[in-house]
């Protein structure tokens, strides 16, 4: 079995697509699987004419050229026109739920354009049991079509060695975008302790501009560090040094950043909200989206005994490792590749 991977979301500045891409094609490797990896170096990933390009014109192309059996789409678009058997990977279905705010043909193609699509997959893989429930709600396909694959975390967050500043800050990892709804942290901030910071690592949209206003109207502005994207290194310290990871996404196909905060032993709140409580699976407080006063309250309990709230992340480190191990994900991919296939 010779699989071909679209990697073109690995490309560049990599998001959480790509953290996927890059770890299921090391992972394939491992496991002994051929592997063809398509992408193009010159093409940016993130303008939506050269990723229309890409999925439609350059991706068959290059699967037909590689002589394998199979594609695997991972970045939840497929071509309209392909000439072989497909594996598809639907992180989640925010186009449809959570992106009104986004450009028309954005949507159409995230969404609907690619809803179709799905249909001509052998087999469908989502990140969730909540990203699967989601999609079967717009997709009226056999169940049976689709299947749940936890994400791998990469072995460097499992390795990540604590080392909490003394001057505690607050970490959030992911594309400022409106689903993520930072906001809630920033209004939070105004009842946590002065020297508190938090630390924003993520590539931009016009939601920071929002978040920004929201800042200055708590009186907050000089608290808050916009990383925007950072290196591999520099966020694996961030990692390292961050008193409390927080993630209070009102949506959320899996919730990566919560997965590695997990596997790196960083005290962790999360929202209660789509599949982040399937992820965290009781090892971390969820939270109410908007209740302002509830992150209040869970940050400074972590703030005011960070000895206790270490403990307990390094406590229930190994298992989250266990759960999320690449091996297991591959395993289960190639059962996948394998029903696609026929075999």
């Amino acid at each position: 079995m010779k699989v071909a991977v679209d990697a073109q979301l690995a490309v560049g500045t990599a998001t959480g697509i790509g953290e996927y891409v890059r770890g299921l094609i090391g992972g394939l490797h491992a496991h002994g699987v051929e592997v063809s990896v398509l992408e193009q170096h010159s093409l940016n990933p993130w303008r939506f004419d050269r990723r229309l390009l890409w999925d439609q014109v350059l991706l068959p192309m290059a699967f037909k050229k590689s002589g394998a059996s199979l594609l695997h789409c991972t970045a939840g678009t497929m071509p309209l026109l392909l000439n072989g058997p497909a594996v598809v990977t639907v992180h989640d279905v925010a186009w449809l739920r959570a992106q009104g705010h986004t450009r028309n043909y954005a949507r159409y193609y995230f969404g609907a354009f690619s809803l179709a699509r799905y249909r001509r997959a052998r087999q469908i893989v989502v990140d969730s049991e909540f990203s699967r429930s989601e999609l079967l709600q717009f997709l009226h396909i056999s169940p049976s079509r689709v299947r749940v694959v936890y994400p791998g975390v990469a072995e460097d967050y499992c390795k990540v060695v604590r080392d909490p500043e003394r001057e505690p800050f607050i970490l959030s990892v992911g594309t400022v975008e409106a689903r993520k709804n930072l906001e809630v942290v920033i209004r939070a901030l105004r009842d946590i302790p002065n020297g508190v910071r938090l630390v924003v690592a993520g590539p931009p949209t016009p939601y920071e501009h929002h978040c920004k206003q929201v800042a200055a109207e708590y009186g907050v502005e000089d608290r808050i560090v916009w990383r925007g994207y950072v290196e591999r290194k520099v966020l694996l310290e961030l990692f390292a040094r961050s008193a409390v990871f927080v993630m209070p996404s009102k949506y959320e196909g899996f919730g990566y950043g919560a997965a590695q905060a997990l596997c790196a032993g960083v005290p962790l709140l999360v929202s209660n909200s789509s599949s982040l409580p399937e992820v965290v699976e009781g090892e971390a407080p969820t939270l109410p989206c908007d209740d302002v006063q509830a992150w209040v309250t869970h940050i400074n309990a972590i703030l005011d005994d960070r000895e206790k709230a270490e403990r307990r992340a390094a406590a229930i480190r190994h298992g989250a490792i266990t759960r999320f191990a690449w091996a297991a994900s591959i395993a289960r991919m190639c059962a996948v590749y394998q029903a696609a296939l026929g075999q």
